[in-house]
Order: C-alpha cells, then structure tokens, then sequence
C-alpha cells in the first residue's frame, strides 16, 4: 500500500463558533462525527479521507486549516510544517479531546476524491 499524504490532524467541536454550534458546515452539509474540515485546494470536498481506522467526509473549511497553522506551529520537520490539516469534528468537546490524546499529531492518510 502506498504511502498516503502527510497530515497534521486537529479537533473540532460544536461550541467553537456560530456555524459549528449549528452543525452547519462550509458546503451547507450538516457537521456529525466522520465530518472533517480541509482546505479544499489540496483535498477537495466530498473526499474520503482514511484515517487510522476511520472514514472521514472532507465537508468544512477553515482560516486555519487553509493556512496550515497546526503544523506549522507544531511541526519539527521540514515536510511536517509543511503538512496539510485535517480538522475532525466531534459532538463534544470531551470526545475530541479523548480522541486527539491517544492518536498522534501527524498522521499520514489516505484522499479518495470524489
């Protein structure tokens, strides 16, 4: 299998701003778990995204998902600071805490576009 794509994953969750308490998404598509923000130059919305185990629907954007500030805060490596995010949106701030703190940062994946 090949290698996929180097990504600097991140949460989300519904309190952060207006549209996420409305579950309303960047393509008017309703947030639910499996819902991830990208920036949609790079992976284009309705991909699949594999994740360690998991789906996720690239539906949502964000100022700092297209302009990579998680890895490039937190990257150490040339090709992790130029990582692309994936935010992945979860229900509750609990759940996303939890899942971000038994996974790693940097994650690579897999884009199937749709």
């Amino acid at each position: 299998q090949e290698k996929g794509k180097l990504a600097r994953i991140t949460t989300y969750w519904p309190s952060e701003d207006r549209q996420t308490r409305l579950h309303k998404s960047a393509t008017g598509e309703r947030l639910h778990e499996g819902s991830a923000a990208v920036d949609p130059r790079k992976i284009p919305y309705g991909s699949r995204i594999l994740l360690e185990g998991s789906t996720l629907t690239a539906v949502d954007t964000g100022r700092d998902v297209r302009n990579r500030k998680a890895a490039r805060l937190s990257g150490r490596t040339p090709e992790e600071k130029s990582a692309q995010v994936v935010d992945v949106f979860f229900e509750s701030k609990a759940r996303a805490m939890r899942w971000a703190s038994s996974h790693d940062l940097f994650q690579r994946l897999q884009i199937i576009e749709p």
